[in-house]
């Protein structure tokens, strides 16, 4: 019974979307219980799913939506291909077993996938919230980095260690690894490198509203602090949550997706476009191909732990393929591939998701990444140079889909740093579609409203 308090997060997201907005309560309400609540705790509920913190609040948040009139929601391709990938993983589940034990993944994808696009593509850009979005995400990432201090220094999770106790039973197949003599935090996410991902996610959006000035000059408090800034403080704070999960792949992700955002902090985008597109050519072949001789040498020669963590995952691959291949469509369903002796854990989410859920789920999440990515890239292109400098939302987001590219390639994209995935595809879906601005003079103001180019046509008549 102490499960059940699960359900008081979706009572307080319906109870904030009723007295204020449905775009308030998704991010000030929804989003922080995403962030600050892990998402492996589950309420088991007789006959029906069992929900998670965030489920319950997505379900809340969109029976709200829904009563409001699904306010900001216009129709799109993307939202086929999105809604297609969740029934693709759930019907490749209820094929490889039955409705009741595929029900809960069923719900996960409805709940953490298909609505937290749809809230994003709706109550973000339509209503000139995107520096609220991004301002809740830095807000809950810098309090778990808080929690992560303690957990790296300490060497156990605190959400386990005592939000646990509601959840007997649940949540103890995480266990706390350790790198360089330090506990690897692993947050409300489950695992430290799921904690790296949404990190670095944060991180990005945290540095594009540091370029945005979208945070104030001086918080009253501490005027008297001559270098202090509060967007300063925020990306010391989120760059911290970035190394305090010790994940040597997430860092890397980030690294090659800041390319990026450097395209679009150059007034000379095209040369500078070029210049990463060569460096990336000329230094990552070549790094690509010696860490393919550095990895295939197979795990019993490996020289040391780094090597052999990358010969496991090259194995990974060509030990695989052949069992996913016998199940080339829909999979073998979730975690009930054939399991080969010395490969339990598949860190690599497009071969995990290839086994568990067939290439039709992959070709889908391949297609969102880079159909994304690209047109963020030629709209960001398109666009007049943005002042400040940095300030283009597109590059932001087509960095972060690079990010995640790498990113899940040495780990499963589990629990938030999905929905936060899905998430940050609703919000650039929309505003590639509605956007009519891109950077400001003064972040906090309000310079134009995004606008859907098909209303008011009829002023065009006139």
């Amino acid at each position: 019974m102490l499960s059940y308090i699960v359900y008081v997060a979706g009572i307080w997201v319906y109870y904030v979307a009723q007295k204020q907005t449905v775009s308030k309560a998704f991010i000030w309400a929804y989003i922080p219980i995403l962030l600050l609540l892990p998402d492996y705790y589950r309420a088991i509920t007789p006959g029906l799913p069992d929900p998670t913190f965030n489920q319950a609040a997505s379900v809340a948040l969109f029976v709200a939506f829904l009563m409001k009139g699904a306010p900001g929601y216009r129709f799109s391709v993307i939202d086929l291909v999105v809604g297609f990938y969740a029934f693709a993983v759930s019907y490749s589940e209820f094929l490889a077993t039955n409705y009741s034990d595929a029900q809960n993944l069923m719900f996960y994808e409805l709940t953490s996938v298909f609505f937290p696009y749809i809230f994003a593509k709706s109550l973000i850009e339509p209503f000139d919230l995107r520096y609220d979005f991004a301002k809740s995400i830095v807000l809950c990432l810098c309090i778990v980095f808080l929690f992560n201090l303690f957990e790296n220094k300490m060497g156990y999770n605190l959400w386990q260690a005592y939000l646990g106790r509601l959840f007997p039973g649940q949540g103890q197949g995480w266990l706390t690894t350790f790198r360089f003599g330090l506990a690897r935090a692993a947050g409300p996410y489950g695992h430290c490198l799921v904690d790296g991902i949404v990190m670095a996610v944060g991180y990005r959006l945290q540095r594009w509203l540091q370029w945005s000035d979208a945070w104030p000059d001086k918080i009253k408090q501490l005027a008297w602090v001559p270098w202090f800034t509060p967007a300063q403080f925020f990306t010391l704070m989120i760059f911290g949550g970035v190394f305090s999960t010790l994940g040597k792949g997430q860092w890397l992700a980030g690294i090659i997706a800041a390319g990026i955002v450097i395209i679009g902090r150059s007034k000379k985008r095209a040369q500078a476009m070029a210049a990463v597109i060569s460096i990336m050519s000329f230094v990552g072949i070549p790094l690509f191909i010696a860490f393919l001789d550095y990895a295939s040498v197979g795990r019993k020669n490996a020289a040391d732990e780094n090597q052999e963590t990358a010969a496991y995952r090259y194995e990974l691959i060509t030990e695989y393929m052949d069992e996913a291949s016998e199940h080339f469509w829909f999979g073998w369903g979730l975690m009930r591939w054939p399991e080969i002796p010395g490969f339990e854990s598949i860190d690599n989410h497009f071969l995990l998701t290839y086994l568990n859920h067939g290439v039709i789920a992959v070709m889908l999440l391949l297609f969102i990444i880079f159909g994304m990515m690209g047109r963020l890239i030629r709209h960001g292109m398109s666009r007049p140079f943005s002042e400040p400098r940095g300030s283009s939302l597109a590059f932001t987001l087509a960095a972060i889909f690079l990010m995640y590219l790498i990113a899940i390639t040495t780990v499963g994209m589990m629990y938030q740093s999905c929905t936060l995935f899905f998430l940050i595809t609703g919000l650039s879906e929309k505003y590639l579609r509605i956007s009519t601005w891109d950077g400001n003079q003064r972040g906090g103001d309000k310079v134009r409203i995004a606008v859907d180019s098909r209303l008011f046509k009829f002023r065009k008549v006139l």
